[in-house]
């Protein structure tokens, strides 16, 4: 029955995420009717949401921190209300200053309490379905923009942007707080015992401090991997349904790409969690980062509707599905007692790449007048990406073997 309670955590994460990501990320849908009535720029309500990535990143590592020395339930709690108070906010607010500090600071700072704290409780239940669990946590993220953003806006058409946010404020809090209440800490036996299927040395001795984290190796490589990992598809991301209107699609058609790579990467997430379960973690994110890669590199040669569709598909499946197996192995390098502060800094540093494309993208295509060189260097990073996850080092015939380890 202990070891069954992590299917709960599961089940209370991927709810939970579900619910903070679809508020955060629900600001597109308000931008023209918000534009409409305050007057307010696009580009300074856009604003706020710059500020919440920036902000996001950087407090996903304070909140992983201080998930270590309290556990997730009072973080996720804490998050909960400040989400609610910075939604609150937001929707009264009459000047757009206010607005981006509400949004930008407030949400975003709320943003960040859910991966890493969520994540890192969830590996501490599970040993043999550790890959699949957090994947189907971060469905909750996947799902999103799928149940929330068109809830978001069939409440604009009714109530306005206002009453909008303001219900989804209340709406979220609510159910958030209850959900967070299922969160709890493993047994420290069941946290500890390895994954049989692991594939990587763990860093010995086992850091117990931010610095001792920040001095190993494996870390490095981790957070290089995963930044180069979102430096590549961040990019392409942005801007393919730019390139396929520029190839005749129409802006609905076109927009409609996103819904396929975002329906590609729930069946991602499932099918490579389950496939990491069986082959390793290490093999999954090397051969996902490559044919991500080689999807990426795809793009030069495309031009018509189904085949930017086909694309979307392949790319959705890689990223959405490679994305929440980092954590999986940073678990299987650190050991459960220091895993918020390690998956907060490495989604700090996948912020950061995620940042990149989007900037380079449209400089890229300034400078050259076309997209073909954005593909060409996102398919670039990604191979590296591929390459530096070589570097993880591969467990030695003089380890144990899976089944002599204790369970």
């Amino acid at each position: 029955m202990e070891r069954n309670y992590g299917w709960v955590i599961v089940a209370a994460g991927a709810v939970i995420t579900c619910l903070a990501m679809g508020a955060m990320f629900a600001l597109p849908v308000y931008l023209q009717p918000m534009a409409d009535d305050t007057g307010w720029s696009r580009a300074g309500i856009s604003g706020a949401m710059t500020v919440g990535f920036i902000v996001m990143g950087v407090a996903g590592f304070l909140w992983g921190t201080l998930t270590d020395r309290i556990g997730a339930r009072p973080v996720v709690l804490i998050a909960a209300v400040i989400l609610g108070l910075g939604l609150f906010v937001a929707s009264r607010a009459e000047d757009i200053l206010v607005f981006q500090i509400a949004y930008g600071g407030l949400v975003g700072a709320a943003g960040g309490a859910f991966f890493a704290p969520l994540i890192a409780t969830t590996l501490g239940w599970f040993d043999k379905h550790r890959s699949l669990a957090v994947s189907l946590v971060s469905l909750g993220g996947g799902i999103a923009p799928m149940i929330i953003t068109p809830l978001a806006t069939v409440l604009i058409a009714n109530y306005g942007w206002r009453q909008s946010m303001l219900m989804t404020a209340v709406v979220a809090t609510a159910l958030i707080i209850p959900a967070a209440f299922l969160i709890r800490r493993a047994p420290a036996a069941m946290a500890e015992a390895p994954s049989p299927t692991s594939d990587v040395v763990p860093a010995e001795p086992r850091p117990t401090n931010m610095g001792a984290i920040f001095r190993t190796p494996q870390f490095f490589v981790l957070a290089g991997v995963f930044f180069l990992c979102c430096a590549a598809h961040s990019g392409p991301i942005f801007h393919t349904v730019s390139y396929a209107m520029l190839c005749g699609a129409s802006a609905l058609a076109a927009a409609s790409i996103y819904s396929v790579e975002g329906v590609a990467g729930l069946f991602g997430r499932v099918f490579f969690g389950l496939l990491a379960d069986r082959i390793g973690v290490k093999r999954v994110i090397v051969g996902g980062l490559a044919l991500q890669a080689i999807g990426i590199y795809s793009y030069i040669y495309v031009s018509q509707l189904p085949h930017f569709y086909l694309l979307a598909v392949v790319l959705g499946l890689v990223y959405g599905g490679v994305m929440p197996l980092y954590s999986v192995l940073a678990r299987d390098y650190f050991g459960p007692n220091v895993m918020g502060t390690v998956l907060g800094g490495i989604t700090m540093t996948s912020s950061i790449g995620m940042a990149f494309g989007p900037v380079g993208g449209g400089y890229l295509y300034d400078t050259f007048g076309d997209y073909h060189w954005l593909y060409v260097a996102s398919a670039g990073v990604g191979l590296a990406g591929a390459a530096l996850a070589l570097a993880f080092p591969p467990k030695t015939q003089s380890e144990p073997p899976a089944d002599a380890l204790p369970a």
